[in-house]
């Protein structure tokens, strides 16, 4: 017999060798019919109805269909959107559990479920069919022989050093990855780009969404995309557009080889919303499969959805089978990709309910129980736009968070203000007013200066005002509040005291990043002074503006590979700047975890945390073992040098200078204990303390 019940206990395509069992959750649907694609998803071949439905998943067997099969969804229902169901049987649509997606999404108004135009708006009814224009679901064979490559990096989270790309900028303009593999998941594990990772020292690569994206209509029209991916329509689906043939064997061989030189993959996923937009978006899956299950609706008006995100709406974690959804993929990146972890984008919707964010969410207490995702790196974006969104802190012990806290101090102390001398001491020593609650260690913070979303490096120090002209709002969009500093002229400039100004404000940023304590996060491109022209929202520049120019590899006022080599390896040698524990004073057995030291080297008391518009910071790390060493830190962000004095420790004779952002040289030089010396103008030091 052709067609079965089958199961529904697996959710999606699931091929066993001999047929293919489909099954489509859908709690208010009254029919589904599976439709089947010839090779090219022009021609629709078969529509067949799902037999059974059981516990709100409609499903059946062809044990005729194999890897390869095109198909898509058309479900029946009511369109009521007052009542929140817009149920459309004439709109294909893409199944939310599809391993792999063929063809792009070609707009035409066939894609909304109403009248486009239309005097009653989205309460009318489209019978157009989309399904010319729509991508189709791929039947996959999951198989994969990872040979030797079962065995995982498994850094340890105090070693960890995230390094954040977009899968096609990061190489798209390498000239040393060969020309077919540039802009793709293989030119990520390109023979270059793994040297360059080691080079730097980085442990772990966060993408930028991989997930199945498309384009938003509104910037195909003005002719951009979506080049972020931030736009997510498959949650199980690699993104096509990287991959020369098979995307989810391209991404899992990508895994596999950055596995094999100790590399780490996380994954920036984008769960909190839909590519659906609000009530005059596109049909395209979750809106026309179940609209009152996937996504918030206002209670008192159906019809409209609540926005957390600001994208139009927001995905219901609280309902048990999107819980699943959401679980199911995440299980399925680790077990099946081997990815290593996950950056959740808005994190707080997830973490929602009818209160508002709750630590003890479906979705956080889901994850925590879960013996696959609980073993993974798990990184919040700690905020959303709606009530009560910003929860830096917020999160259970096993996360980290990004912290822009971190961001905006040390953007703002290196940019010139003054009097943030107690607010740099704690970000730079993992952020303890945040993080140390429910037995958090320092590892909760994760420290940035830049990320995909904002200004560059390069730009922070070039720019005092946005350039997003190119995105065609105005320069509306993005960010007005970047605490940047031009250095005296805005963008470009053959200036020789401003281009040295603005390399030794990058070295300042770089050294601070990986001195704090909590886990840093370095922005691809930084290394190599890449600047994207002042655009701090380069999201739908899929062009040289987006991606990274490596032009500045050997450039003397680009290039600061070497020096990040360097900032990674004395991160590794002192161990006591990784984030075990958090530090404290003097013990005592005179042992300590941090010294807050005057330029005197005395211990600073209240008043000298209080000094007026104070810019120099000094502090020692005391070592973590017996017969370790103690690292001497110093800061100064004053436009003048500062005489200060090394510290007077007993067991230390001698302190050698290990760093100093102001010399384009490594300088190993040696100080006496109690010696004074000078910190040039806007440099950071760094001392190892010699018996």
């Amino acid at each position: 017999m052709r067609l079965s019940a089958g199961t529904f206990s697996r959710l999606g395509a699931s091929w066993d060798g001999r047929g293919t069992n489909f099954a489509l959750f859908s709690a208010n649907a009254h029919k589904v019919e599976l439709c089947l694609f010839d090779s090219q998803g022009r021609r629709e071949l078969e529509r067949i109805e799902l037999p059974e439905h059981t516990e709100d998943v409609w499903h059946g067997y062809l044990n005729d269909v194999s890897p390869g099969q095109l198909y898509g969804y058309r479900v029946h229902g009511p369109y009521e959107p007052e009542h929140g169901h817009r149920f459309n049987p004439n709109k294909l649509l893409l199944d939310p559990y599809a391993r792999r997606l063929a063809g792009r999404l070609v707009w035409s108004d066939a894609h909304f479920a109403y009248r486009t135009g239309s005097a009653r708006e989205d309460l009318s009814f489209d019978r157009r069919d989309n399904a010319r224009g729509m991508p189709k679901a791929v039947v996959v064979d999951e198989t994969f022989n990872w040979g030797r490559r079962e065995m995982r990096p498994n850094i340890p989270w105090e070693d960890t050093i995230i390094y954040e790309a977009h899968v096609k900028g990061l190489t798209q303009k390498r000239e040393d990855v060969q020309p077919y593999l540039r802009g793709t998941y293989g030119g990520l594990s390109s023979a270059a780009m793994i040297e360059h990772f080691k080079r730097l020292g980085v442990t772990t690569i966060e993408l930028l969404p991989v997930h199945a994206f498309v384009d938003d209509r509104t910037l195909v029209e003005k002719k951009l995309v979506n080049y972020w991916g931030y736009n997510t329509l498959s949650f199980f689906a690699p993104e096509p557009r990287y991959a020369q043939d098979n995307p989810l064997d391209s991404f899992r061989t990508t895994v596999a080889r950055l596995h094999d030189a100790g590399i780490e993959v996380m994954l920036d996923v984008v769960y909190n919303h839909t590519a659906e937009g609000n009530h005059m978006g596109p049909t395209l899956s979750f809106r026309g499969i179940d609209n009152a299950s996937y996504y918030w609706l206002k209670p008192e008006n159906p019809r409209f959805y609540d926005d957390f995100t600001g994208c139009g709406s927001s995905v219901n974690l609280t309902h048990p089978r999107v819980l699943q959804m959401v679980m199911d993929s995440l299980r399925y990146w680790v077990e099946v990709c081997h990815v290593d972890g996950f950056r959740f984008d808005l994190a707080t919707t997830l973490a929602r309910g009818p209160n508002g964010f709750d630590r003890n969410s479906a979705f956080l207490t889901a994850i925590r129980q879960d013996p696959v995702l609980s073993s993974v790196k798990l990184v919040a974006e700690p905020w959303d736009l709606g009530m009560g969104g910003y929860q830096v802190g917020g999160f259970p012990s096993q996360w980290s968070e990004w912290n822009d806290r971190y961001r905006s101090a040390m953007r703002r102390y290196w940019s010139g203000v003054g009097s943030l001398i107690g607010e740099v001491s704690r970000r730079m020593t993992g952020s303890s007013d945040l993080y140390n609650r429910d037995g958090r260690r320092p590892r909760a913070s994760i420290n940035h200066v830049t990320v995909h979303d904002g200004f560059t490096l390069a730009d922070l120090f070039s720019y005092n005002h946005k350039h997003n002209e190119a995105n065609g709002e105005d320069n509306r969009d993005g960010s007005s509040d970047n605490h940047s500093n031009n250095c005296g002229s805005e963008g470009p400039t053959d200036d020789p005291n401003i281009t040295a100004l603005r390399r030794q404000l990058r070295k300042n940023q770089l050294a601070c990043l990986l001195l704090a304590q909590g886990l840093p996060l370095i922005l691809a491109g930084d290394e190599v002074g890449n600047s994207q022209a002042g655009n701090n929202n380069a999201y739908c520049q899929d062009n040289e503006t987006g991606w990274v120019d490596w032009g500045g590899i050997g450039h003397e006022g680009c290039d600061l590979i070497d020096f990040i080599g360097h900032m990674t390896e004395l991160r590794r040698r002192f161990p006591q700047i990784l984030s075990h524990r958090w530090l404290d004073g003097r013990r005592a057995d005179g042992s300590y975890g941090v010294l807050w030291l005057t330029p005197a080297a005395e211990d600073m008391k209240e008043q000298d945390w209080k000094f007026p518009e104070g810019r120099f910071l000094a502090y020692v790390l005391g070592p973590v073992e017996p017969g370790g060493a103690p690292i001497f830190i110093v800061l100064n962000a004053a436009p003048e040098e500062i005489l200060f004095r090394m510290p007077r420790l007993p067991e230390y004779k001698t302190w050698q200078l290990v760093l100093n952002t102001a010399d384009s040289q490594y300088s190993f030089a040696d100080f006496a204990s109690g010696s004074e010396t000078r910190a040039p103008p806007r440099s950071v030091l760094a001392f190892a303390g010699l018996a």
